[in-house]
């Protein structure tokens, strides 16, 4: 499928049909991108018949719980996405940051599921996707496929997840436990920064016709779910933070770049505040700041190439961030000597301490990143600075305990407590972090050319257009279309 070829209209018949079968017989129904980004208002009434339902089941109910609005135990709607506002104490800096948490999504505990959603349920409603013959190819560095795999399942189809061999023990334990069959579960060599290996891969997968490779890094419909269902998540957090601070100003819209999705938030936040927009990359493949390479741990954040749906001229910022700053924060936050340091030395609240926890490695860089444009910027304590955390910490329990062994110690003590919040965070360094001129986002652009035009076959002109932002802006007229779409598919199922 050409990526650029978004659905507006029915593309096949027969196998529309067939999908509607399919999940009238499974008695689906499909939210709509509407009902995600407006989910205190539009499913209030669906959640009081959620309650018999666990959110981690795969349940076709738990779709309507893909969204940024549940409460801590994920079974309950929240009027504003539940976030953390870290203290001074802890960041060093006047600014307001600002954390959503991702670790409130269901099924995965990561906000990828609802890429996964956006990715497919076009492909389904628009009749390119046949959910009992065709099989969901879901390449990634390991929250997206995860996402993938749930959808797939809790939809009734197949799904096959594709990954590095060197991702995160929980990751795969978390695999094993929700595909169909072991061999659903394709590893690819490498770790987080080897995405051309998962490329190789799903051209291997793609020669059979039944595969249909639904890939975040080129989806639109990636960018497009983020920049509408999270970029208004994330304006109601705004909203709530300026609530208290007459004078707010929202500052900067920080993520890693991955696929480059959660990026799209930025462009709704950027439209309606003028916020600027900060892509983060692990120093160790520094790809967009230095047209680097190289290995990292900080996983879930840069792969060495420049994403199809990365809008690279609407960026305002590059800063790099070490895996080594966020193990030593990771282990900070997640032992209990870290902890107690935090709360007894710093005054860090028993509240904040327990959100903590609900940071895993790219939610740490995220934070590392603001901290530095914070003090690059000398913002002050009416700045505000959002982020997110994809995921928790909880998905890296088996990376913690590698660290530690690496260290030495076996566990944290009171000391080593003290050392990694003075190496880590007391002093933050502006270093890595590069302020995009018109020369330095056609250079990154341009970088892009090698692995979609030359590898992945995307046409030049296709690829050229991506410089407009009228190219950007007119994708989100595609929403209330696609929520149409499903309208009518939902009353085909008669789940209307």
């Amino acid at each position: 499928m050409n990526p650029f070829l978004l659905p507006k209209e029915i593309q096949d018949r027969p196998t529309y049909d067939r999908a509607v079968a399919h999940l009238r017989e499974a008695g689906v129904r499909l939210p709509l991108f509407s009902e995600l980004a407006n989910a205190p208002q539009a499913l209030n009434d669906v959640y009081t018949k959620l309650n018999q339902v666990h959110a981690d089941a795969p349940d076709s109910r738990n779709l309507f719980r893909v969204h940024w609005f549940n409460d801590r135990a994920r079974t309950g709607l929240t009027d504003t996405p539940e976030y953390v506002r870290l203290p001074k104490a802890l960041t060093g800096v006047d600014a307001q940051i600002i954390v959503a948490l991702g670790d409130r999504f269901p099924m995965i505990g990561a906000h990828k599921v609802l890429a996964a959603y956006g990715c497919l349920v076009p492909r389904l409603v628009s009749g390119a996707f046949d959910p009992g013959h065709h099989r969901a190819v879901w390449p990634s560095t390991g929250n997206y496929c995860r996402g993938g795999i749930a959808i797939s399942r809790i939809l009734g189809c197949h799904g096959v997840a594709v990954l590095p061999e060197g991702m995160s023990r929980e990751r795969f334990s978390w695999l094993e436990k929700w595909v169909n069959d072991p061999e659903d579960i394709v590893r690819t060599p490498g770790t987080e920064s080897n995405v051309k290996e998962i490329y190789d891969k799903c051209e291997e997968l793609s020669r059979d016709p039944q595969n249909i490779i639904v890939n975040q890094f080129s989806e639109f419909s990636n960018y497009l779910v983020h920049r509408f269902v999270t970029g208004n998540a994330l304006d109601r957090v705004f909203q709530s933070v300026s609530a208290s601070l007459p004078n707010a100003r929202l500052a900067g819209f920080i993520a890693a770049t991955g696929s480059a999705g959660t990026l799209g938030a930025g462009d709704h936040l950027k439209n309606r505040y003028g916020t600027r927009i900060v892509a983060v990359e692990p120093v160790e493949c520094p790809t967009l700041l230095y047209n680097g390479f190289g290995e990292h741990n900080i996983q879930g954040v840069g792969d060495k190439h420049v994403p199809l749906i990365h809008n690279v001229m609407n960026t305002d910022f590059v800063v790099g961030v070490s895996d080594y700053d966020s193990d030593g924060i990771n282990a900070l936050f997640n032992t209990p000597a870290g902890q107690n340091y935090l709360h007894q030395r710093k005054g860090i609240s028993a509240e904040i301490l327990d959100t903590l926890t609900s940071m895993g490695f790219s939610g740490i860089a995220n934070v590392l990143a603001a901290i530095k444009l914070a003090k690059y910027l000398s913002l002050g304590p009416e700045d505000v600075l959002i982020t997110v955390a994809t995921d928790g910490s909880a998905l890296y329990q088996t990376e913690l305990q590698k660290w530690l062994s690496l260290e030495g110690p076996e566990n944290v003590d009171e000391i080593l407590a003290a050392e990694l919040y003075g190496t880590h965070l007391k002093n933050v360094r502006v270093d890595h972090l590069l302020e995009l001129t018109e020369i330095d986002r056609n250079r990154i652009f341009n970088l892009g050319y090698y692995t979609w035009v030359e590898q992945q076959g995307i046409n030049i002109q296709d690829f050229e257009r991506r410089r407009d932002q009228t190219f950007w802006n007119q994708l989100e007229r595609l929403i209330p279309t696609w929520d149409a779409m499903i309208e009518a598919f939902n009353q085909e199922t008669a789940q209307s």
